[in-house]
């Protein structure tokens, strides 16, 4: 059992998804008193890098539905810190902007998350702190050329690398 425990401490995507959890609870913690929830504060972060995304394209970046967005929206609308346009470009779509009122809580925000880093990363060098996020982006950058390249071969999934695999098989063996 030590051993599966061992490897498991040192697996990647475990080792990323259990820190990316620890960040974000702490993150909670540390912004408790601004009275937003988790999934408040990511839409919020995502419109303060990007504002002015159509609902459906902020859906597609958060990887949510449609519909909780939605109702998500309403409420940051609601306190007054989001607010709906019609898209110039499309009369069935709104687009999503922050208010004046949310930027300082975010500014708040964003300097937590800079002492949160600081504090997660003490003991380790600014370059070696570079050097992980470098590996970071690139990792992310792969997967992203992966998940592409499904999407234009029209792979999605297991099933369909076997399909195209029995069908070359077939192929060949017709030659």
């Amino acid at each position: 059992m030590k051993r599966q425990e061992d490897r498991l401490e040192r697996n990647p995507g475990y080792l990323v998804n259990d820190v990316a959890r620890l960040l974000r609870r702490e993150f909670d913690r540390r912004v408790k008193h601004i009275g937003l929830t988790r999934s408040q504060w990511f839409v919020l972060a995502h419109l303060y890098r990007n504002d002015g995304r159509t609902q459906r394209a902020l859906a597609d970046e958060l990887d949510m539905e449609p519909a909780p967005l939605g109702r998500l929206i309403d409420r940051l609308e609601e306190t007054g810190w989001l607010r709906r346009a019609p898209s110039p470009e499309d009369r069935r779509a709104n687009l999503v902007f922050l208010t004046d009122k949310i930027v300082p809580l975010i500014e708040d925000m964003r300097a937590a998350a800079d002492n949160l880093y600081k504090d997660a990363f003490k003991g380790l060098s600014p370059e070696r702190v570079e050097d992980f996020i470098e590996a970071l982006t690139i990792a992310k950058s792969n997967l992203i050329d992966l998940g592409a390249e499904q999407v234009e071969h029209g792979f999605s999934g297991v099933d369909d690398l076997d399909r195209v695999q029995r069908k070359a098989a077939k192929n060949e063996a017709k030659r």
